[in-house]
């Protein structure tokens, strides 16, 4: 290989590391310890912009989540298709971040396709209360379900829970998360879990452009926000939040600004 070559393929290599490396710039923090959600704090949601460059967008973003999902500003519509999903069993780890416990899948663990595109499932955390709202009215407990396509878009499918009847697939995981209350910080394997256990049971959702709810707060996120609100136990809850003994009792981001946008409620002509 001559010398030109050689300069060509390490060219080639450093974008590719380049372009990776940049792309998971715009996912999640691994480690939450750096930000807080307390009102009034350095470190609060506020302030969040301003504690890294690279977290502006947390401040001056402009299709920041979460928002209201008010009547005023949804439209229903028929012709976004229906929830594509073809999720599959993953070996995964549970990790304490800081503030919420992360369900990390370690191999393929499948996909959800939007709008012609798949993208795939990375991992799953929960906020408690909701981040986001219905009319106003906040819940007891709010699942995302984060995705990439290969591109690096990223798209997040979300649950809503008032307190009732125990959630299957919490229920599954309460020992496992009972496993890692006792570690202050760290990750546990947790052997296969299968997405797909994870009940929606509605067609039915909300569909706007928002973005990542922590730094670095990563816009042109895709939202789908299933309208049925399924139920969770305050014991489960209970158990998310010690977990992470971050000695608070919540970690929900306040509602953002909608500035205009439109949000979409998908029902099903059959509906």
């Amino acid at each position: 290989m001559d010398k030109t070559s050689i300069q060509c393929f390490f060219l080639v290599l450093l974008t590719i590391v380049s372009c990776s490396s940049a792309q998971s710039n715009l996912r999640e923090v691994e480690d939450e310890r750096d930000f807080s959600y307390e009102q009034n704090k350095e470190t609060g949601p506020e302030k969040w912009g301003k504690l890294k460059p690279e977290w502006k967008m947390c401040g001056k973003g402009e299709l920041q989540s979460p928002i209201d999902l008010t009547n005023d500003r949804v439209k229903l519509v028929y012709h976004l298709g229906r929830l594509t999903k073809d999720y599959k069993p993953s070996n995964a780890t549970l990790k304490n971040r800081g503030h919420d416990m992360m369900l990390r899948f370690e191999e393929e663990s499948g996909s959800i396709k939007i709008n012609g595109t798949e993208y795939q499932l990375l991992q799953l955390h929960w906020h408690s209360p909701s981040e986001h709202t219905i009319n106003g009215r906040r819940f007891a407990l709010e699942l995302h379900m984060v995705h990439e396509s290969i591109n690096g878009t990223m798209a997040v499918l979300t649950i809503l829970y008032k307190i009732g009847r125990p959630d299957s697939f919490l229920r599954l995981m309460e020992n496992k998360l009972g496993a890692v209350t006792d570690q202050h910080e760290g990750e546990k394997n947790v052997g296969m879990i299968d997405p797909q256990k994870i009940e929606i049971g509605s067609r039915k959702f909300y569909r706007y452009i928002g973005s990542l709810t922590t730094p670095p707060c990563t816009q042109n996120v895709t939202w789908t926000i299933v309208k049925k609100i399924r139920t969770v136990t305050k014991e489960q809850i209970r158990l998310l939040r010690v977990a992470v003994h971050d000695d608070s009792n919540t970690n929900a981001r306040p509602v953002q600004p909608t500035n205009m946008r439109v949000v979409h409620l998908f029902r099903p002509k059959s509906s």
